[in-house]
């Protein structure tokens, strides 16, 4: 445009004859020759000063924009340029420390990174880089409260010099540290990483694929982090959805099947709320192997500074039960692994659902409506799942059938027995167990108190009712259904002479008073012996 205005006005005050001399065609083609030079003389100027201190320049810049980012003291090793094609540079071993507490070790270390970016880009404030190529990236996650005695520093909101896009990281390790001296740090190995919208003060958005270490299992997550919080690492922002997929349980000792989950979560590094679902359609416990469709649906509260976990609550289904669990799984004082600590309630199941999922033997013993609350503690261990596990709790269960048909078969004649029906129960025996037309398997009810440990299921409570008896026992039952070991009493509505029945009934007539007891027909002293597959009922004398 000046160049315009400046040929007007030579057009304007040239109206006169030609004279001898330059024409005014000459003249603005030198006046545009002079600007064009001067141009090129500028450029050539700002790119040997570029070539010149481009080096120093992007150094600074680097330390700047980063120790200004994360309010940290930066230390960079090697950092080359060149300006062959524009600006390329890698750098190598790059570190941040905190500014609270330099003596601690550094938060974010970087083996290997490198850029590309125009070379004049480095005359721009701030300048502005599209994608960063790292290697060996490590974020270290201090203990919580480790520097709660430094003083708190005013936060700096001054503007960085340096912006980026994007940066891709093929390696990295999300080390959380602990401050027990026992305890092994968390670590995550992380080999996809990208980081998009490196803003100032700004949440950076990521996305990752990771593989989990325990269960076996590949995670893809997507979401934000950040603003970093220099002054408590953990207090740093955190939100996002994930996808858990071919996670293996079998690498959790005592468990096994294909798991598979997703959800969403959000909150701070040492409290992170995860809603999600999970399904696997194999699931098993190593005791009894056999395996269930198994799916949940949870709220929890995640420490993502030391890996406990508090569960409020988590749905589970199999079969023809629901599960409902609150507790938490915390890391173990001790020893490596986790303390698994929780509260579980059945308010509708099948008692045969659950046998079949945690005992060996198949069928179940028994089936029927069950009702159940327990404590639940898992300690970590190598252990089988059945060794260790411990509960502690109540149950009820209606309408129990046996599937062993000995058992039933006892079950149905202790019942006619205890109706009268002696002749009844001794034709059963006649048929081999054959119901008589018109009869029909007893069903029956049954509550108490119980205590696992050891792979052995205590009641030291337990009460059975059926038509025409009452029994109260107490004993032990192993959960490879090898061993039955109860004693009690059963009370029952016939006299002692109409459950005995025949000649034998009619001599025991004149004791029928000596059984009676609190308004029972016989009171009388019982035991159940032997294994689920050859069980044993006698009197306890």
């Amino acid at each position: 445009m000046l160049l315009c205005i400046r040929a007007t006005v030579i057009e304007d005050k040239d109206t006169s004859s030609p004279k001898p001399g330059i024409s005014r065609r000459s003249k603005i083609a030198l006046v545009v020759l002079a600007f064009v030079a001067g141009l090129i003389i500028v450029g050539l100027i700002a790119a040997q000063y570029a070539i010149h201190h481009a080096g120093p320049m992007l150094r600074a810049r680097v330390i700047q924009t980063l120790s200004r980012r994360f309010d940290s003291q930066v230390q960079l090793g090697e950092f080359d340029v060149s300006v062959l094609n524009g600006l390329q540079v890698e750098g190598k071993d790059l570190s941040l420390r905190s500014n609270i507490d330099p003596s601690l070790p550094p938060q974010i270390q970087v083996g290997q990174f490198s850029f590309h970016t125009p070379l004049l880009d480095i005359f721009q404030s701030p300048m502005h880089i599209g994608l960063v190529q790292v290697h060996g990236l490590q974020i270290m996650i201090p203990p919580k409260g480790q520097r709660s005695a430094m003083p708190k520093r005013k936060k700096s909101h001054r503007k960085i010099s340096l912006l980026i896009d994007k940066i891709i990281c093929d390696t990295t390790t999300l080390t959380i540290m602990t401050d027990k001296p026992n305890k092994v740090p968390l670590q995550f190995q992380i080999h996809a990483l990208t980081l998009t919208r490196v803003g100032n003060n700004k949440p950076l958005h990521f996305v990752a694929q990771l593989v989990n270490p325990k269960p076996l299992g590949n995670i893809a997550t997507t979401g934000n982090f950040g603003p970093w919080n220099a002054d408590e690492p953990s207090d740093t922002p955190v939100n996002g959805s994930y996808f858990f997929t071919h996670a293996d349980l079998s690498t959790t000792h005592g468990i096994a099947g294909m798991l598979s989950s997703q959800g969403k979560y959000s909150g701070q590094l040492d409290t992170i709320t995860v809603d999600g679902t999970t399904d696997t359609p194999d699931f098993s416990i190593d005791v009894s192997g056999h395996k269930v469709d198994l799916t949940t649906q949870f709220h929890a509260i995640v420490n993502g500074t030391n890996g406990n976990t508090y569960l409020q609550p988590v749905k589970a289904h199999f079969l023809h039960t629901d599960i409902t669990a609150t507790g938490d799984v915390v890391r173990a004082r001790n020893q490596p692994g986790h303390d698994i600590h929780l509260d579980v309630t059945v308010n509708r199941g099948r008692i045969e659902n659950l046998l079949q999922l945690g005992v060996k033997t198949d069928p179940p013993v028994m089936t029927g409506n069950v009702q159940l609350k327990t404590k639940f503690y898992l300690p970590p261990g190598n252990q089988p799942v059945n060794q260790k596990l411990q509960l502690r709790g109540a149950f009820a269960v209606e309408d129990i059938s046996f599937s062993n048909e000995n058992i039933q078969k006892k079950m149905d004649q202790l019942s006619l027995r205890s109706r009268g029906q002696a002749s009844e129960a001794r034709e059963m025996d006649n048929q081999t167990g054959i119901l008589l037309p018109g009869q029909q398997d007893v069903q029956a009810n049954m509550h108490g108190i119980f205590s696992l440990a050891n792979g052995e299921l205590k009641l030291p409570q337990l009460v059975c009712t059926m038509p025409g008896a009452e029994i109260r026992l107490a004993g032990v039952y192993t959960l490879d259904g090898r061993e039955f070991d109860f004693t009690g009493r059963a009370r029952m509505q016939s006299p002692i002479s109409g459950i005995v029945g025949g000649w034998k009934g009619k001599l025991l007539k004149p004791f029928d008073p000596f059984f009676a007891k609190n308004g029972a027909g016989t009171d009388i002293p019982i035991k159940i012996t032997g294994t689920q597959a050859n069980p044993h009922f006698g009197l306890n004398y």
